[in-house]
């Protein structure tokens, strides 16, 4: 069982919701919480663009098609996710990283990403005191 009350976020204060319309995290609870059963860790709190949907689809991970029987909604521009650490280090290598709510992306992240790079993607509202 998951503890969202000892969750912390990247700038090390307690771990925020990133969306619950859509609703998102691994666990559908509206976080970017991670745990044992997440391997492909669903940490990175992004605000998607038509951009990076495209990009992502080109991949082979198509964001924007509806899947129910994963309860997945399908993405939109402007929708947050709890989007995999390296697909978002991918599109970041690749120059075509999402934005990313800080407040709302698991400490974890900071084993793949450099906080410095994050803060060049974060959002407006993820960096508000």
């Amino acid at each position: 069982m998951r503890n969202l009350a000892l969750a912390k976020n990247v700038l090390g204060t307690d771990l925020e919701s990133c969306s619950t319309s859509p609703m998102t995290g691994f666990y559908r609870d509206g976080c970017c919480n991670t745990g044992a059963e997440d391997t492909s860790l669903h940490t990175v709190c992004i605000e998607a663009t038509e951009d990076f949907l495209k990009f992502s689809a080109q991949r082979g991970n198509d964001l924007s098609t509806p899947n129910p029987m994963y309860d997945f909604p399908g993405l939109r521009d402007g929708d947050r996710w709890c989007l995999c650490v390296q697909r978002w280090k991918e599109a970041y290598e690749a120059g075509m990283a999402p934005l990313v709510n800080l407040r709302a992306t698991h400490i974890s992240v900071l084993e793949f990403v450099d906080l410095e790079v994050l803060q060049e993607y974060a959002t407006g509202d993820s960096l508000d005191s």
